[in-house]
């Protein structure tokens, strides 16, 4: 299939429904494509052909995307008999013994499973540059980051090895590499997809499960397939009012967007970030949406100062359920610098710090969804500049205190709707100067994918992204 990446997952499903082509021959495409692009990004670091061409050959679910060749992040779902490091030297002899729930869903949608992605150690960081799978480099130019947590899935992505993969995202690890690569990339709200019962790092309900793709009907058909609250769960999001597929195309009607005109001071947006913010603020008034300035009302000190023992305590919490399969305690050698603070760090955290963290957040959040009582949406940067060069944001060489504060200068804007669980979709609007995608971020009210969906679907429509191809592309 030479025009294999130029389809999305839902028009290589239809493609197989009609018998124009077999999943077979679009596993060999996909297989293709990582052999000619992959030694320049390190995006697929484990490799499945042979039980994807044995997949491909059985008979598939007829699902949504029957036949599409699809791959996993390694670090989330398990996938029976294959490795999941959590992109971590202590964990590479982990092999999972069976497939979690999202893993079994995204099997019933009828893709079929080809390999894992590139991802930092245990996600921590807006970078896929690790000690153990090495650095993800973009397509677009393999000198700048893929972004991270969920690097791997945007570079191979982007570079049409896949039309879509699974991401996750704690604290803008969809958003943010879907910035970096000029891919969709939305945070479902809070649970919207479930990974239940193993997925025990959700506890605190910042990581949230979904894809990324180049278009919005393929975000919206796979949550449509794995969007649905479990049996018994007593976790349940606020439900939908029909099938997400059909908010694409559906008018969006006159939606009240605010957008900050100007960044934080100690958060200064680069020039290029700034005008292209400013453009998609004129471009949705021009459609027709009421659009205030207005920034968003948070006291972002407060909610890190009490986000900070909550995550710490859940990561070495997740750590110690991590040493119970490895079957050792970690050494300071089996991390990288940063994770071996965060764990130390979050070891010393008291059972009444943890406590209080949630407390306070469950407070502060209320705040933050209360804003937008009556906002619809609100517009802001994925980023403050455009993706830096491979070795800006390194944990492996800086020091923790370093990464850390480069890390918030870059990414000030994802974190809070984590913590408040809203949806947020990062959509490719822009691009440098020299090439490299710009993202701008949509967020709705919480439970409300549908709006964010439908407002997606037109400016797709009207600044279409999809002939924008990287150099490292089919």
């Amino acid at each position: 299939m030479d025009d294999y990446a130029a389809y999305d997952g839902v028009g290589l499903a239809e493609l197989v429904g009609k018998h124009a082509v077999t999943p077979a021959e679009l596993v060999e495409a996909a297989i293709a494509r990582i052999e000619r692009h992959d030694g320049k990004l390190n995006a697929v670091v484990y490799k499945a052909y042979d039980e994807a061409r044995r997949a491909a050959a059985a008979d598939l679910p007829p699902g949504p995307f029957r036949g599409v060749p699809f791959l996993i992040k390694d670090l989330g779902p398990r996938v029976a008999g294959w490795p999941n490091s959590y992109g971590s030297r202590f964990a590479r002899d982990v092999v999972d013994d069976a497939d979690s729930g999202l893993t079994a869903r995204y099997r019933a949608a009828g893709v079929v499973l080809l390999g894992k992605t590139n991802a930092p150690e245990f996600g921590i960081t807006g970078t896929t540059e690790g000690a153990h799978l090495g650095a993800c480099r973009s397509p677009w130019n393999t000198d700048h980051i893929a972004g991270g947590s969920s690097g791997g899935t945007a570079a191979a992505v982007a570079a049409g090895i896949v039309p879509m993969a699974h991401g996750n995202d704690g604290l803008g690890s969809i958003r943010i590499p879907a910035a970096c690569c000029g891919l969709v990339g939305l945070k479902p709200t809070r649970d919207r997809v479930p990974n239940l019962p193993d997925g025990f790092d959700y506890a605190i309900g910042l990581v949230n499960e979904h894809v990324l793709t180049r278009t919005v009907r393929d975000t919206a058909v796979m949550l449509d397939a794995t969007g649905v609250p479990e049996p018994g769960t007593p976790y349940a999001t606020p439900p939908r009012a029909g099938p997400y597929a059909d908010e694409v195309g559906r008018a969006p009607g006159r939606l009240r967007i605010a957008w900050p005109p100007e960044a934080s001071p100690n958060r200064p947006l680069h020039p290029e970030v700034q005008a292209t913010l400013e453009r998609i603020a004129g471009v949705l008034k021009a459609l027709g949406h009421e659009v205030i300035e207005r920034p968003l009302d948070v006291d972002f000190r407060a909610l890190y100062a009490a986000w900070a023992p909550m995550s710490g305590a859940n990561f070495a919490a997740g750590v110690r359920r991590l040493t119970e399969r490895v079957g050792r305690e970690p050494e300071p050698d089996d991390f990288e610098p940063l994770t071996w603070a965060n764990l130390r760090g979050g070891r010393r955290v008291t059972g009444e710090a943890a406590m209080w963290g949630m407390q306070e957040l469950r407070a502060l959040n209320r705040k933050t969804v209360a804003w937008f009582e009556d906002v619809d949406a609100y517009l802001s940067p994925v980023m403050t500049a455009p993706p830096p060069k491979i070795g800006w944001l390194d944990p492996v060489a800086l020091e923790p205190r370093e990464a850390n504060r480069r890390a918030a200068m870059l990414y000030p804007y994802t974190p809070v709707f984590n913590m408040s669980g809203q949806p947020s979709i990062s959509l490719p609007l822009g691009q440098s100067s020299d090439g490299l995608p710009i993202g701008m971020m949509f967020t709705a009210r919480y439970g409300d994918e549908a709006t964010l969906i439908r407002l997606a679907a037109q400016l797709e429509k009207e600044c279409p992204w999809k002939d924008r191809r990287p150099p490292i592309w089919g």
